[in-house]
């Protein structure tokens, strides 16, 4: 079965969720607000010059939930996808969605976002397959503490083949759209990669490739 996978962020919605739930956790007082801002913008500058030290970042997003039981999050989350991700819902990226379906692909989002902020975003996409960064809990808690390998740059690579262990799809004919160098290790890969909305780095390299460059604003 070919494979259709999609970044989230930037890419099937149009903004960052994880951005969006750092300004509502400040906005909960579920932070300190002032200090979380700030290590936030410095994450984000690293995150476009490709450099983010992703652990850390984790850890800083996940200082939102550290302690809160998953029901409590749950809650928190509704509250979040009403008044924060239905506005910046692509039409058009649903329509790319309905049309892979169509063509009997199997769908996949993959991204560096943590599982506790996309899982929600990506049940209302209707897409059934997620690969997202992971939190430790334990006890029904949130401990804080990120698990396991962080799909992030190459990271996401080692998570998609451990994924695809077992499985009968495979990597030949798949699609990945992606608005992110940082997903340049994937877009590498693939028989189809789409620039989405492209950053300039990205851009620059699908036009040197060929890849075509589309928008889903």
């Amino acid at each position: 079965m070919t494979l259709a996978i999609f970044d989230l962020d930037n890419t099937l919605i149009g903004d960052d969720s994880d951005h969006l739930w750092g300004q509502f956790a400040c906005d909960r007082g579920l932070v300190n607000a002032a200090d979380f801002a700030a290590r936030s913008d410095r994450f984000f500058a690293e995150y476009q010059a490709g450099t983010l030290d992703i652990d850390a970042y984790l850890r800083l997003a996940l200082s939102t939930v550290q302690g809160r039981s998953t029901g409590d999050v749950d809650a928190l989350h509704r509250e979040f996808m009403r008044s924060r991700i239905m506005p910046i819902m692509l039409p058009r990226a649903g329509d790319l969605i309905a049309d892979h379906r169509r063509r009997g692909h199997e769908l996949l989002i993959i991204t560096a976002t943590s599982r506790f902020i996309t899982a929600p975003i990506v049940a209302a996409l209707g897409v059934e397959n997620l690969i997202a960064c992971e939190a430790q809990i334990v006890d029904g808690r949130f401990t804080g503490e990120p698990s396991g390998i962080p799909s992030y740059q190459v990271g996401k690579v080692t998570r998609l083949y451990n994924w695809l262990e077992g499985r009968q799809t495979s990597l030949e004919g798949a699609w990945f759209y992606s608005d992110s160098h940082n997903d340049l290790p994937l877009l590498e890969l693939m028989d189809n990669p789409v620039a989405v909305d492209p950053d300039d780095t990205l851009r620059a390299r699908a036009l040197e490739r060929g890849w075509p460059v589309i928008s889903l604003r």
